[in-house]
């Protein structure tokens, strides 16, 4: 008997922190993985400022760094009181809203952006009020957990579960388009599946910025 419609698509669990550029541009990656690979992006978040803060307690971190973990603490809050109110299924689009804003835009400062996220993606712009409370903070710790846990405290975001197996990155700049980003998927759900598989990891030259192009 012959079937029609689209095959059964792989959950991809991704965790990210909407204020991180990189986990940015490794999120456009994978979404244009989407259109040529049988996968979709299950989008989960994490926070730089538990991570930097309450579990490596703020070591080794300079006056500005930390100031920046403090304020992270906003964008990451509203995420998950968007995903209590209207399910995890809303974090795709509000990340989007929110990214583009924050990274493409570069509106890191503008108070605006959380409010106009959220109405773009078709959630209350009351919404916000979460940025400044601890009310959904458990949430954002068991998020957190789901892949800190299996991946170790030494990498950031973005984390990805490919093959079973919770792996830090790819860090990339700019994002690859068409089968260059397929042919990349492929060499990670490779290395994921090899047992004993562990790290692979080259020195970021300081002068190379993050690209949204």
């Amino acid at each position: 008997m012959m079937t029609t419609g689209q095959p059964d698509r792989e959950a991809v669990p991704f965790w990210f922190d909407p204020l991180c550029p990189w986990a940015w541009i490794t999120s456009r990656w994978l979404l244009e993985v989407e259109q040529i690979r049988p996968v979709r992006a299950d989008w989960r978040i994490m926070s730089l400022a538990y991570l930097n803060l309450v579990q490596r307690e703020g070591k080794g971190l300079s006056k500005d760094y930390r100031d920046l973990m403090t304020k992270a603490w906003g964008p990451v809050r509203v995420c998950a009181a968007a995903a209590e109110y209207g399910g995890r299924g809303v974090l795709g689009p509000l990340y989007t809203a929110i990214g583009t804003r924050l990274h493409n835009q570069r509106r890191r400062d503008d108070p605006s952006v959380i409010t106009e996220a959220l109405s773009e993606a078709g959630l209350p712009e009351s919404l916000a009020e979460a940025a400044a409370s601890t009310q959904f903070d458990q949430l954002i710790r068991d998020s957190h957990h789901e892949a800190f846990n299996e991946v170790g405290l030494d990498v950031g975001t973005p984390v990805l579960q490919i093959a079973g197996t919770y792996l830090f990155g790819p860090v990339i700049t700019p994002a690859p388009r068409g089968e260059a980003a397929g042919r990349l998927w492929d060499g990670l759900v490779m290395v994921a599946s090899t047992d004993g598989f562990f790290e692979l990891k080259r020195s970021r030259d300081r002068t190379v910025k993050p690209s949204f192009e």
